[in-house]
């Protein structure tokens, strides 16, 4: 057996180095291992950070000029030669048992097409207050993902794993290919290129497992701890799922015109509950605000 690590980059260098670094200190598997990382066309120090990372790590550069996370993923696919495909990013910090976590899942289950473990905050300074106390409302924003200390087997339409920290069988990998109308495209794009292809892959009858001992941290910028990002994120998600509505949204049925108006309700709910002072309010009301948005300049 062999495993492939796949990192997708674009334009963050100093964040990719330290998550090279991180793994700099994994503790080794049985099996052999590469490490693939696509440069997804960046036009900072990415190939410079790689560069001092070529003879400290089992490293394969790979360059994929067209812009979008789903092309990245895709070259990543096209050129692994491991028998499973862990995925993580460039702002995650693994743990150090984190491969041989993986390896022993692997081993256990050996039916099983994916495999996910924990996401877990590493926020950059000191979060606002109001992060914690909607904490629940933001652990998509951030990424996050902890579906308990125990193994289980994911069910279709229920919980899966998210993009951080993730495992794919390299055959069940380029059966689903990743969408590329779906993902981040630079600065803009939509999101759920993952959540598609798990989706997908439990579809097909094949299984997967939650493995707890997988763990990463995922680096929580400043930036991200503000309100525009809760925006952004969110009009994202609007965008997204507004024409698929697989989560059957309530606030998303209906004419433009009716999208309109509930959107003007929420965000004037916003607004009242901002002067409230009541956090929970607020923030349900930012977000029903952005995905009707984004539903509506999908």
């Amino acid at each position: 057996m062999k495993l492939t690590v796949a990192i997708c980059t674009w334009n963050r260098a100093s964040s990719l180095s330290q998550s090279l670094e991180r793994l700099t200190c994994l503790r080794q598997p049985r099996a052999p291992w590469e490490l693939i990382v696509v440069n997804n066309n960046s036009d900072d120090s990415t190939e410079d950070v790689l560069q001092t990372f070529k003879d400290r790590l089992p490293l394969r550069r790979i360059f994929e000029s067209a812009l979008g996370l789903s092309h990245a993923r895709n070259a990543a696919v096209k050129h692994a030669t491991g028998d499973y495909v862990l995925w993580t990013d460039d702002d995650v910090f693994v743990d150090p048992g984190w491969l041989l976590a993986y390896e022993r899942a692997v081993e256990r289950w050996r039916d099983a097409a994916f495999f996910g473990g924990p996401v877990r905050p590493r926020f950059e300074g000191n979060a606002p207050k109001w992060v914690f106390t909607a904490w629940e409302k933001l652990i998509g924003p951030f990424g996050l993902r902890d579906l308990g200390p125990e193994p289980f087997e994911f069910q279709d339409g229920g919980e899966i794993p998210w993009g951080a920290n993730f495992a794919v069988r390299l055959r069940d990998q380029r059966r689903f290919p990743y969408d590329p109308a779906l993902g981040r495209k630079g600065n803009g794009g939509l999101l759920g290129e993952e959540t598609a292809v798990i989706q997908a892959i439990l579809a097909s009858g094949s299984a997967g497992w939650w493995v707890p001992d997988a763990a990463v941290e995922h680096c929580i910028p400043k930036n991200r701890q503000t309100l525009r990002y809760l925006r952004d994120y969110y009009t994202r998600f609007g965008r997204t799922y507004g024409p698929r509505q697989p989560y059957s949204l309530p606030a998303l049925a209906g004419h433009p015109w009716l999208l309109s108006r509930k959107m003007l309700q929420a965000e004037l709910k916003y607004l009242i509950a901002r002067l409230s002072g009541n956090t929970d309010r607020w923030v349900t009301s930012l977000i029903e605000a952005s995905i009707l948005w984004g539903a509506l300049n999908k």
